[in-house]
């Protein structure tokens, strides 16, 4: 290797050598203890939430006027990947998503492009529009939730002595980013009046309405200079309680009416509730808490304890905290696990180095690891990433690939040392020979990663810690390698004696030298082996099951539940009370939080989250263990089918990798809605027909009834009133009209007027609703309106300005929904063939986002080829001993499916990036076995004694290479997460070695001719 001899110049100045190696160790070690910790690592979830409101807008003036206009505009958003949106009567919600190519750091600015363009168009949207307003924390994790319930306090109670410790916590812990409730009631005062009443007394509505607002307005009343000072005028009259609303005067006829003479004044709950909590089946509020960028989970969850210890204190007696989501524990524990894994790979490294290589060679490859992995600390601290669990799993595999340059070092110099040469010459000759190569196939394997570490998707983003830490590590064990390792063999390694005899080969040898010159005497039974295997590995494939992530290993459930679009939320909350009573008379559950009328906040990143609606409710159920989970959600399963046929219930664990939500879902898109409904059905029998599809069901497709109300305008001019008028009375009479809001101490309580209870409007009693009309007088609705009932739809989705109708479902446990599309696909391209011009179906669910993360890292394959070819040329210099090394490369598939298949694991994204990664170990096997013939030949020997020699030489350090990988990866491979790209690795890499050793140099002999050939002496 060119440039100066690292080796050399770390024997030379040895204090020197042995100074950076102290300071490395005990910098990495204190970069270990302070590294943050997380249970995965954070991605960027690229959608944006836009709404706007306009209340009493149908739904069609709400698509035509809201909907589209906003969409219009989103749809110019630099790097869109779609505009979806979910209009109902008078709102819209608007989901801008963002392409999984935008890097993480535009995201923002993009959301201010977004903001600005809404922002131009907010004064051509109609009058009466609430917004449009803007979310861009969609992606916020709440990772510790405290829930609060009470006995004997009022709702208003519980908050106010909560809200004292959300100002603890806001105040005292730094970490966190927001505080978010859930669960809170807002109070509201009602004037509920006696419609006869208001009319003996001659009164109006709206008269009411403005002398209680005008009272309660707040203006400013002048300043007075009296020369000497400034005196602020201040005019009374503003509600301080209900009190104070039941005290309104009001002039009628001349005569003065007290408001509670005619109306009843009280406080109450807003009515229908806000979304609700239920903890352990009792209604609860609580506190989210989400952590601050680049905080460290596990000293949040430490500080949040010790507030929550003096706060809690002092809470009154009847009001109890329940932590309901306690991320870091479960950080904790999972960091302790493979931190566990990680030292267990280790241990199991140096077990195999001291068995193989002898005590003095073993104790320097073990003294090299702990060496190389301080300095990958130091690295990952100043680089910013966490230990999580992608990072940990990537310490894992990098270190069964980081010994290879220590072994090999040492390897090579106890060769040079049995040859006479002293530890300076052998280091130094060691350096020169192999450093090149080494360094080479590092960069090699290095590239191998390069698709995880550019893969331009969210599951990329999620994964890109592996390129970082494997690539650190791997430079890193170079550095070591040539650096620290020859001073410690130095030290430790003894020289035998030197009496320049090479020691004949052992029986083991000769059996492998004798296997291998057969190999290359009938080279084309070996090639024709090797294909046919290569062949059966590629007809294997297609059995290996597919899954993009695995679950989680998390205790706990995910209960989605959905009744019929229609039901109101307390209908949600009595069957939900029902599911909470089977979870608790189980006896698995350790607590249940509840979320009825919205989906659980997001307190696990990985979290497919749903606007709030009242007919559908999640919950959240921590299982005692593992064991208990299974059985929970067997049994849970049962008991929702059973019980609640007309639902849409799912009973899941919770995901890892970017969110997905239902696994099984085909979207339907065209122009015509009722088109959408009529096909939306056949497709929903032809999911329905796979025997392991389960609760098929639709995002939207049921209409809901409403009463319309056709006033005669000609009759309502004659009796002096208008559409808006009847409107404001039906709305008062139903469900209130808010007046003013009264200001209590923080809160703003909104003053509702509507009928009392006795008098309010139903079905039975609309027709004869009285109004009021000019004069004092009222007249019954029905004797200038007519009522009809007409269907409308209470949902519609679009997707790019497309009503689209996605058709969802879930499979049994043993099932995937890859298996599912590929059992389907030819009945739903039947399908597709007989649909109008302008509809379609498309695949969504597990099956598009796997697909759009494996494509990510496909579409970075060219380079990484392009890196790997580069680095073999550059090194091997011909044409001949590239393509041999390329030739070699797909051949670790055939150990990959071999392995895939005896173990039964899923070929997912996670395995995928392991075969990538495999097909750089396996080159840089390769290279350096090339590159010992090459100089074996520049030596004097033949082509087939050379490939003879160096297979014979480089098999030691080749098959203890990939021992320890083996056997480093044993730790995670039990792993759901882990797991499928350990095995693939294990097998790929124990069959590429085999092939490296016996394939690679037959090859070689077939490629550069026979026995006799020769080659020129190469420049080293």
């Amino acid at each position: 290797m060119t440039g100066p001899n690292l080796s050399e110049w770390a024997l030379r100045y040895r204090q020197l050598t042995i100074y950076m190696m102290i300071v490395g160790v005990i910098a990495g070690t204190f970069a270990f203890i302070n590294l943050g910790r997380d249970e995965d690592p954070s991605f960027t979830l690229k959608t944006m939430l836009v709404t706007a409101v306009w209340p009493g807008a149908t739904m069609e003036e709400t698509q035509l006027q809201l909907t589209d206009r906003l969409e219009r505009r989103l749809q110019e958003t630099t790097g869109l990947d779609s505009v979806r949106s979910i209009t109902r009567p008078g709102i819209v919600t608007i989901y801008v998503d963002l392409a999984d190519a935008v890097p993480a750091d535009q995201v923002p600015g993009i959301w201010q492009e977004v903001r600005n363009s809404v922002g131009d168009i907010r004064h051509t949207l109609p009058q009466g529009v609430l917004g449009p307003f803007m979310n861009d924390s969609f992606g916020d994790v709440f990772g510790i939730i405290y829930a609060f319930t009470a006995d004997g306090f009022s709702d208003r109670e519980l908050r106010d002595h909560v809200d004292v410790v959300r100002s603890d916590l806001l105040r005292q812990v730094d970490g966190i980013s927001k505080i978010e409730w859930i669960g809170v009631q807002d109070e509201q005062i009602l004037i509920e009046f006696q419609p006869d009443r208001v009319a003996a007394m001659g009164l109006d509505y709206g008269q009411i309405f403005n002398a209680i607002a005008a009272q309660n307005v707040v203006r400013p009343s002048g300043v007075i200079n009296s020369g000497s000072e400034n005196l602020a005028l201040r005019v009374s009259g503003a509600f301080t309680s209900e009190a104070d609303v039941t005290e309104v005067s009001l002039v009628a006829g001349g005569r003065t009416i007290r408001l509670g003479d005619i109306a009843t004044v009280r406080r109450a709950l807003v009515d229908p509730p806000q979304p609700l909590l239920r903890v352990n089946g009792q209604r609860a509020v609580a506190l989210a808490i989400s952590m601050a960028e680049g905080g460290d989970i596990l000293q949040l969850g430490r500080d949040v304890t010790r507030v929550m210890a003096r706060s809690v204190a002092n809470l009154p007696v009847g009001i109890e905290p329940v932590l309901i989501s306690d991320q870091p524990t479960v950080v904790d524990i999972a960091i302790g696990d493979f931190t566990a894994s990680l030292w267990q790979a280790v241990g199991i490294i140096l077990v195999v180095s001291f068995l193989m290589l002898g005590a003095r060679p073993g104790a320097v490859v073990a003294i090299s690891i702990p060496v190389t992995l301080a300095v990958v600390m130091l690295v990952m601290q100043i680089a910013q990433i966490d230990l999580h669990r992608i990072s940990l799993g990537a310490l894992i595999i990098a270190l069964a690939l980081l010994v290879d340059d220590a072994m090999t070092t040492v390897d090579a110099t106890l060769r040079r040392l049995a040859a006479g040469d002293g530890i300076e010459t052998a280091a130094g000759f060691v350096y020169r020979t192999l450093a090149a190569p080494m360094l080479t196939g590092t960069l090699i394997t290095i590239a191998g990663f390069v698709p995880i570490g550019f893969a331009q998707s969210s599951a990329g983003e999620y994964t890109i810690s592996l390129f970082y830490v494997v690539g650190i590590a791997l430079i890193a064990s170079w550095f070591v390698a040539v650096l620290f390792t020859p001073l410690l063999g130095a030290y430790i390694l003894k020289p035998p004696p030197a009496d320049g005899i090479e020691q004949p080969p052992g029986r083991f040898l000769r059996g492998f030298q004798r296997l291998l010159r057969l190999s290359i005497r009938l080279r084309w039974i070996t090639f024709a082996v090797t294909a046919g295997l290569f062949a059966l590995a590629f007809v294997g494939l297609a059995q290996v099951e597919r899954q993009f992530f695995p679950s989680s290993d998390r205790n706990e459930l995910i209960v989605d539940f959905q009744l019929s679009r229609s039901s109101s939320i307390y209908a949600s909350e009595e069957a939900v009370k029902r599911i909470e009573e089977f979870i608790k008379a189980s006896g698995d559950a350790a607590f249940v939080a509840s979320y009825v009328g919205r989906s659980v906040i997001r307190f696990y990143l990985p979290l497919d989250i749903n606007p709030p609606s009242d007919h559908r409710s999640q919950i959240v159920v921590m299982a005692r263990d593992l064991q208990a989970r299974s059985r929970l959600q067997a049994n849970l399963t049962t008991f929702l089918i059973e019980e609640f046929p007309e639902a849409i219930s799912r009973v899941s664990l919770l995901e890892l990798g970017p969110p997905v939500g239902w696994p099984l879902q085909y979207r339907l898109t065209g122009p015509d809605p009722e088109v959408l409904r009529a096909r939306a059905l056949d497709l929903a029998n032809l999911i329905a027909s796979y025997p392991n599809a389960r609760q098929v069901h639709f995002d939207w497709i049921e209409p809901a009834r409403q009463l319309r109300i056709e006033v005669d305008q000609a009759q309502a001019r004659r009796l002096g009133m208008t559409s808006a008028q009847v409107s404001a009375v039906l709305q008062a009479a139903v469900s209130g009209t808010a007046v003013t809001q009264l200001r209590d101490d923080i809160y703003l309580v909104n003053v509702v007027a509507r009928a009392a209870d006795g008098s309010r409007v139903s079905l039975d009693t609309l027709a004869t609703l009285q109004v009021p009309v000019p004069g004092g007088r009222t007249v019954a609705l029905s004797q200038f309106a007519n009522f009809t009932f007409d269907q409308e739809q209470p949902f519609l989705w679009r997707r790019d300005r497309l009503p689209t109708l996605t058709v969802l479902a879930d499979v049994v446990n043993g099932d995937t929904p890859e298996a599912a599309v590929a059992a389907l696909e030819p009945q739903i391209a039947a399908m597709a063939a007989t649909l109008p011009v302008g509809y379609e179906i498309q695949v969504g669910g597990t099956v598009e986002a796997s697909a759009e993360s494996s494509a990510s890292v496909f579409a970075v394959v060219p380079l990484m080829v392009f890196l790997m070819i580069s680095l073999l040329m550059v090194q091997l210099k011909n044409f001949k001993d590239t393509g041999m090394v390329l030739l070699l490369l797909p051949l670790g598939l055939i150990g990959v499916v071999a392995a895939l298949l005896a173990f039964g694991r899923p070929l997912g994204f996670v395995a995928i990036l392991g075969i990538l990664a495999l097909i750089g170990m396996i080159a840089k096997n390769a290279v350096i076995l090339i590159t010992q013939i090459s100089d074996d030949r520049a030596g004097g020997k033949s082509v087939e004694e050379a490939a003879v020699a160096a297979a014979t030489n480089r098999m030691r350090p080749l098959l203890l290479t990939a021992l320890s990988t083996v056997l480093g990866l044993l730790p995670i491979a039990p792993t759901l997460f882990w797991g499928p790209m350990a095995f693939a690795i294990m097998g790929g890499l124990l069959v590429a070695t085999l092939l490296t050793l016996i394939f690679l140099p037959t090859l070689y002999v077939a490629v550069h001719g026979g026995r006799g050939a020769r080659a020129q002496p190469a420049d080293v």
